[in-house]
């Protein structure tokens, strides 16, 4: 899910290129395709080397098209609680995306396609909409949780968490 999130946050970047946007969206699908069986059957080769693949094709993204407000507030909430990067990001990535969608619908429109949803026939909106929720739905398939909540998150502690992401980012 680290690696999705890196292919996405690459896309919907402002400093995207055709490059970084060619590797982002074959990681997005390529992802899409063997997260669920590498974590179903982690001795399952060929997932797992596509993994591989998937997530060196995302690096080459997002180091040169950066990161967003999803590791900003990753980084934040992992070192404040002790919590595994990928699965921060994990969590964060669907709700950070309905906030980008109302600049990158577009984007995030090809990102659902790229995971394999028909977005034949839908606005960039409804297709934003659609990337939002394969996303949650490849999170889930994965058993990784729903929300802050569901990782022992305080909302008292929001505002210091806030505050050091914006100062990351």
């Amino acid at each position: 899910m680290d690696a999705l999130t890196h292919a996405i946050e690459a896309y919907v970047s402002i400093a995207a290129t055709p490059i970084t946007d060619a590797c982002a969206l074959k990681a997005v699908t390529m992802i899409a395709e063997n997260l669920p069986l590498a974590v179903e059957d982690g001795s399952n080769a060929k997932a797992r080397e596509a993994m591989a693949y998937a997530q060196f094709l995302a690096g080459m993204a997002f180091n040169n098209a950066s990161l967003g407000y999803v590791h900003a507030m990753a980084h934040q909430l992992g070192g404040f609680y002790n919590l595994p990067h990928g699965v921060c990001n994990a969590v964060l990535l669907p709700h950070v995306q309905v906030f980008n969608s109302k600049v990158a619908a577009a984007r995030l429109r090809d990102c659902a396609a790229a995971m394999g949803v028909n977005v034949t026939g839908k606005n960039d909106a409804e297709g934003a909409e659609a990337c939002i929720n394969a996303i949650r739905e490849l999170a889930k398939k994965v058993d990784i949780p729903a929300g802050l909540r569901d990782l022992n998150v305080k909302e008292e502690d929001f505002a210091v968490l806030a505050t050091n992401a914006l100062l990351s980012s």
